[in-house]
């Protein structure tokens, strides 16, 4: 067990975070069957139009958040490798009756497992979430006095969290060699005769262990209602997290910077088979802004979205809080979101939140050999739960057949052919509510190139444009840009993009009226590195949060 300079041991758990669809059954379910304390009623800093519900003990202590991004009509998703698929709560050794009786009651189906020597009852959520009871003499947590579930049987906050993945070992290295876990021993587990290898934390409360089951060849599950999508991990304040964050950095871990989530700071990672992780300070808690008398009464936003409170109120869903009686929000939810149809002729692969239910996508393009597959895994790098994300495919892998810098009439017809794809892509998105405005455009190499001549030659200009490794096609359009964010980055020893085209392509677009942030990053090569990840990231939000 080590950890970097600086830290010391992860206690353990800080919060889960899962993907729901009905907000109001989220909080009839978490808060009138499990008897957790609705402790705040936010939004999603990265999409502000939806919900972020916190529940936990009676002050939200880390080791007991539960949270949820609601959003009304999402499909539900399928469990696969490289993911958290199960959260399991600490309960009371004698309260295993009280528990199968109340959820047969409340409509749900529980099967009862054994697990490192301890009862396990199993079940769903409403929106098909694996949710699990251990029985245990646990942790105490502060109660909730209005708990509809009697003291004697409350859940405890967090047990564990259940992975899978394709190789435990380099979970290993991550727990224990950088975060101070222990190995806690390995079994075979119930459900899927696979290797079930427990970690756990340093802590001595709530939340202590993480499960990794091994499951090598299982295919990646889709992402929907009752997906997980991150865990978080407690580190005790903001100059042990920046340790952690330079620590996995040098490590090759590409952490995020730090993110203020009001009621604690933020960094988010992935391990190698794919499991999201953040790490989370302790501090400074829910009870920061309203008493711990009033938590979850009203509708907290952070100071930047407060001159929007008006139009975010207006968009998000009536949700009644059991608790103080109070509706907040004023939407009224109709049916179920229809999923769209694909943009007609155009080979296009999706991740990221429903077309249906999204306000703002970014659309990715592929580079020369590369395919939309590739470049879709960006959606993992920005994890801006807000965004669709489109990846259109180009015809053998190729927008169009030589550099970007020959003759246009060279690269005819397929030139006009894959700025028309891409056009297609946005008038698709318009016809679903999401006009170009809100709409970022980005590409690697030859799709940076193709991105930017779209940008420069759109009718209607995209919310913000990021290239990666490219530059224009073509320096003699003329036409006001009207400010368009535009980020470009390049090694100047790119053999691709020359640093000249790379430096007259960003002075073409300024003298257009573009704001443009171009980066000549020594030791690039011609790739993508964090440095631009971070800034790619920094123009989605902004463009996220201007809704």
């Amino acid at each position: 067990m080590t950890t970097p300079p600086g830290t010391t041991p992860v206690q353990g758990l800080h919060h889960v975070t899962i993907m729901a669809s009905d907000p109001q059954r989220n909080v009839d379910f978490y808060t009138g069957v499990l008897g957790q304390r609705l402790v705040k009623v936010t939004v999603n800093f990265d999409d502000p139009g939806t919900y972020h519900l916190y529940y936990g003990d009676q002050t939200g202590q880390p080791g007991t958040i539960m949270t949820h991004f609601p959003w009304p009509g999402a499909r539900r998703g399928t469990r696969g490798s490289g993911e958290v698929v199960a959260v399991a709560y600490s309960a009371p050794l004698a309260s295993r009756a009280y528990w199968e009786e109340r959820l047969r009651s409340a409509g749900f189906s529980a099967t009862l497992q054994r697990r490192f020597g301890q009862e396990v009852l199993v079940f769903e959520d409403p929106d098909g979430t694996t949710t699990e009871l251990v029985f245990e003499d646990g942790a105490a947590v502060e109660p909730w006095p209005a708990s509809p579930v009697p003291a004697e049987h409350a859940l405890r906050g967090f047990h564990s969290v259940t992975a899978w993945v394709r190789d435990v070992a380099p979970v290993r290295a991550l727990l224990v060699g950088q975060l101070g876990f222990t190995e806690h021993g390995t079994e075979a587990d119930r459900a899927t005769a696979s290797p079930r290898t427990r970690f756990q934390g340093s802590g001595a409360g709530v939340g202590l262990y993480v499960d990794m089951v091994e499951r090598p060849g299982l295919a990646r599950g889709h992402f929907g209602a009752g997906s997980v999508h991150h865990v978080a991990l407690r580190t005790r304040d903001d100059a042990e997290q920046a340790a952690y964050l330079s620590a996995l950095d040098a490590a090759g871990y590409r952490p995020t910077p730090v993110q203020d989530r009001q009621y604690f700071h933020s960094i988010y990672f992935r391990e190698p088979n794919g499991v999201l992780f953040e790490i989370a300070t302790d501090a400074p808690g829910f009870p920061s802004d309203e008493p711990v008398a009033e938590l979850g009464r009203h509708l907290k936003l952070p100071a930047w979205y407060e001159a929007q409170r008006p139009q975010i109120e207006a968009h998000l869903p009536q949700l009644r809080s059991p608790e103080y009686g109070v509706t907040l929000g004023t939407r009224l939810l109709g049916g179920a979101v229809p999923a769209p149809a694909e943009a007609p002729g155009v080979n296009v692969l999706t991740a990221g939140r429903p077309l249906g239910e999204a306000r703002v996508a970014a659309v990715l393009l592929h580079g020369r050999g590369g395919t939309a597959q590739d470049i879709l895994s960006l959606e993992r790098e920005f994890n801006l739960s807000a965004f669709a994300y489109l990846a259109p495919q180009a015809p053998g892998n190729t927008w169009y057949p030589h550099s970007f810098l020959a003759p246009v009439e060279q690269n005819q017809p397929q030139l006009d052919e894959a700025l028309a794809t891409v056009d297609a892509v946005f008038a698709h998105l318009a016809e679903q509510g999401i006009p170009a405005e809100r709409v970022v455009l980005a590409g690697f190499s030859q799709g940076a190139c193709l991105a930017l001549e779209y940008a420069s030659r759109a009718a209607q200009r995209p919310g913000a444009v990021v290239a990666f490794s490219g530059g224009l096609i073509t320096l003699d359009r003329a036409g006001d840009l009207g400010g368009l964010p535009v980020f470009m980055g390049v090694d100047p020893h790119d053999s691709h993009i020359p640093l000249a085209r790379f430096t007259d392509t960003a002075e073409h677009l300024r003298a257009r009226g573009a704001t443009v942030d171009a980066r000549v990053l020594p030791g690039l090569g011609h790739s993508i590195n964090r440095e631009e990840l971070d800034a790619a990231r920094a123009l989605l939000g902004q463009v996220a949060g201007m809704l």
